[in-house]
């Protein structure tokens, strides 16, 4: 057997997408939104990975939100809460993420005013704490530049960052 007809009988031939009308989209993001919050940004683009028509998936969405499967606000809560309990990220990040599922200003902006700062700033302290165990660095120039960049990464404002790594550094100094 030659090695290009092993080949071509051993790997499984691509999967033919399967599109999916509006009322099957509609059922579809149903069971998905009552398992799990879901944004509309979430739920166009698994339509349009389903092949939904365009003109029809503005419709669907308006159904869920009507049916209250979908509610932007409530999604952005409970992942704000999450991400920052969770992978303690800053209200940068999660505003950020939040941008890019679809979510609109006004809740990131009301969801975000509801962080409450010094919780997550003693929680940043810690997380540097841990990362200045592991970092290496020749001064202590370097070390606060990784340690900063670090927090701005988790999406820290400058003054929180610099504010967590000079507490650090008092802490530490005998």
């Amino acid at each position: 057997m030659r090695k290009s007809e092993f080949d071509s009988e051993m790997t499984p031939a691509p999967r033919e997408r399967k599109t999916k009308s509006a009322q099957q989209a509609l059922q579809a993001l149903m069971r998905l939104c009552s398992r799990a919050e879901k944004s509309t940004g979430d739920a166009m683009r698994l339509m349009r990975t389903w092949g939904v028509p365009e003109a029809e998936r503005q419709g669907v969405v308006d159904t869920l939100i009507a049916q209250r499967f979908i509610s932007n606000r409530r999604y952005a809560e409970a992942y704000a809460r999450e991400k920052s309990s969770l992978a303690g990220w800053g209200p940068k990040k999660i505003a950020m993420q939040l941008r890019a599922k679809g979510v609109e200003r006004e809740i990131i902006t009301e969801v975000i005013s509801q962080y409450d700062y010094d919780t997550h700033r003693e929680r940043l302290t810690e997380r540097l704490r841990r990362k200045l165990r592991t970092t290496k660095a020749a001064s202590e120039y370097e070390l606060r530049g990784k340690l900063l960049r670090y927090a701005l990464s988790l999406g820290y404002d400058y003054d929180t960052a610099m504010a967590s790594i000079e507490s650090i550094e008092t802490s530490t100094e005998p």
